[in-house]
C-alpha cells in the first residue's frame, strides 16, 4: 500500500523532519490513508510555493509585491504593478475569522482573511476581497492593541497602519487608511474560524485577544516584517482620571481634542497615539522635536507636539500639532511620566510661550496668572476664564457692592451715585418729617381739649 505514496513530495516537504516520514510510511496501510498523505503533502508543497516549472506563473501571479506609490529608486515595470483585488482573492487563504466589528476605512463586520502575503477584510459570503481594505504584511508599520475607552464590557482595538496610511505633515496628504478592528473579551463563537489552519488556532482561540495576536505575529514573521504589536502598560503611563464605569481600572488614555474633533491620547513606549476617528494619527518618539503647555486655564490646559517632518535626516523641518481641553489631573503624569522618562524636550518657556500661566503653579491653586492675553500663536483670547471663573468673579463682585452700600459712611449724595439712589433716600427722609408733624399736631389737639 506504501508504494501508492507520493514520495518525492513526501520527501520534500518533510525533509527536516524524517522520524515523520517515517510513521506516514508505517501508517499508510490502506488507499484511503494512502491518499489522505498524499493530499496532505499537496497542500504543504503548494503552500511553500516550491512548485515545478509548469506552476511558476501562477506563484508569480500571487506574490506581486505592492508598490510604495511607484516613488522607489530602483523600481522596474514589473514591480511598480500594483496588486488588484484579483490578485488577492488568488492568494490561498490560510486563516479566516468571522463577525469581526471594523470601524476604519469602514463601519461593518466583516470576515478577516490571513493570506501569505496579505489581510484583507470580506463580506461574509463572498469570495473577494473588499476594495481598499487589503493590507500586505510587508507594508504594515505599526500595530497596536488598546483598550476601548469609556465602555462598561471590556474591549480593545487592533490598528495596523501601512507605510503610507498618515504623514505628521499638515501639507502632507495619506493614500491609504489604517485598519482598526474592534474584539470583545470573550472566545470567538463555534464555527467562527475556518480556513486550513483554523486547527492550529484552536489552540489559542481562549480569546480574541490570544488568537489575534498569534494570527497577526505569525503572519507578519513569515512575511519577514519585524514589526511587534505595541500594548498600553498601566505601569508605565495611566491616567489619573477616575473612570466611573470601572473605578478600580486604571484608565491608560487621556481625553483630548484635536481640533473640533473629540478622541483620546495614548502614550505609549514607541510615542503617542491620538484615535479613535478619521485619521488617527501616530507620532514616533524619534519624530518628537518638544512638548510645550499652553493655554492653561484652572481645569483644562493645551499639549502642543512639536514633530520632524523632514524625510531625511539633515532636515529638521518641524511643525506642531495641538490637542486641547486635557484635564488638570493628567499633568503630572504626562510630564513626570512620560515627557521626563523619555527625555523629550520641554519648550513651554520658550519665547513665544512665556506669556503662558505654569501647569505647576495652577496644579496647587493659583486662579490667574500674569499674561494670560495671547494663546500661542500671538492672537488675543477673550479673558483666558473658563466659564465658572466668569461667574465668581461676577458673584464676588456683586457682593462686594452689597457690602459697600451697607457701610455707615455711605453718602447717598456724593459724585457717583445714581439719580436712583438719591431720590429714594430724599423720599425716605420726606417720610419721617411727616410723621413727626403729624405726631405733632396730634399732641396740639389733645391739649386744646384739655
Amino acid at each position: 500500500m506504501a508504494n501508492g505514496l507520493d514520495t518525492q513530495k513526501l520527501d520534500s516537504v518533510f525533509k527536516s523532519r524524517p522520524d515523520i516520514l517515517e510513521d506516514i510510511h508505517k501508517a499508510a496501510d490502506s488507499p484511503l490513508r494512502v491518499q489522505l498523505f498524499n493530499n496532505i503533502a499537496n497542500f504543504i508543497y503548494e503552500q511553500t510555493g516550491d512548485h515545478s516549472a509548469g506552476s511558476s506563473l501562477k506563484r508569480r501571479r500571487v506574490d506581486i509585491e505592492p508598490s510604495h506609490n511607484g516613488n522607489l529608486p530602483h523600481a522596474t515595470e514589473k514591480t511598480t504593478e500594483k496588486t488588484t483585488v484579483e490578485d488577492i482573492s488568488n492568494e490561498n487563504i490560510l486563516l479566516e475569522i468571522k463577525d469581526i466589528s471594523v470601524s476604519i476605512p469602514q463601519r461593518k463586520k466583516f470576515e478577516l482573511c490571513f493570506t501569505p502575503k496579505h489581510l484583507y477584510a470580506r463580506i461574509p459570503g463572498a469570495t473577494v476581497p473588499v476594495p481598499g481594505i487589503a493590507y500586505a504584511w510587508k507594508d504594515i508599520e505599526y500595530a497596536f492593541y488598546l483598550p476601548v475607552p469609556e465602555k462598561s464590557q471590556i474591549q480593545h482595538n487592533y490598528i495596523l497602519f501601512p507605510q503610507n496610511a498618515f504623514s505628521l505633515s499638515k501639507s502632507g496628504t495619506p493614500t491609504e487608511d489604517p485598519l482598526l478592528f474592534t474584539v470583545s473579551a470573550g472566545a470567538p463563537k463555534p464555527g467562527s474560524i475556518g480556513g486550513p489552519n483554523a486547527g492550529a488556532a484552536s489552540a489559542v482561540s481562549d480569546s480574541y485577544t490570544t488568537l489575534f495576536n498569534w494570527a497577526l505575529n505569525k503572519c507578519l514573521q513569515a512575511a519577514g516584517n519585524n514589526v511587534q504589536m505595541v500594548a498600553a502598560d498601566p505601569a508605565k503611563f495611566h491616567s489619573k482620571v477616575r473612570q466611573p464605569h470601572r473605578p478600580k481600572e486604571a484608565a491608560v488614555h487621556v481625553k483630548a481634542f484635536r481640533g473640533s474633533k473629540d478622541g483620546y491620547l495614548f502614550f505609549l513606549e514607541t510615542g503617542i497615539l491620538w484615535g479613535f476617528k478619521k485619521p488617527l494619527l501616530f507620532i514616533p518618539l524619534d519624530k518628537i522635536a518638544a512638548i510645550s503647555y499652553t493655554s492653561v486655564l484652572q481645569r483644562t490646559f493645551n499639549m502642543v507636539v512639536e514633530v520632524f517632518t523632514g524625510e531625511s535626516g539633515d532636515d529638521e523641518t518641524t511643525e506642531e500639532i495641538e490637542f486641547s481641553m486635557l484635564d488638570q489631573e493628567d499633568y503630572g503624569g504626562i510630564n513626570q511620566d512620560y515627557v521626563m522618562r523619555h527625555r523629550l524636550q520641554d519648550r513651554s518657556m520658550a519665547d513665544q510661550r512665556k506669556a503662558k500661566r505654569e501647569l505647576a503653579e495652577n496644579a496647587k491653586g493659583k486662579k490667574e496668572a500674569e499674561g494670560e492675553g495671547e494663546d500661542a500663536d500671538g492672537q488675543a483670547v477673550e479673558d483666558g476664564m473658563t466659564e465658572l471663573e466668569r461667574a465668581q468673579m461676577e458673584a464676588e463682585q456683586q457682593l462686594q457692592d452689597e457690602e459697600d452700600e451697607d457701610e455707615e459712611d455711605y453718602d447717598p449724595g456724593s459724585e457717583g451715585e445714581s439719580e436712583g439712589s438719591g431720590t429714594s433716600s430724599e423720599e425716605d427722609d420726606d417720610d419721617e418729617d411727616a410723621a413727626e408733624d403729624d405726631e405733632m399736631e396730634e399732641d396740639g389737639d389733645l391739649g386744646e381739649e384739655e
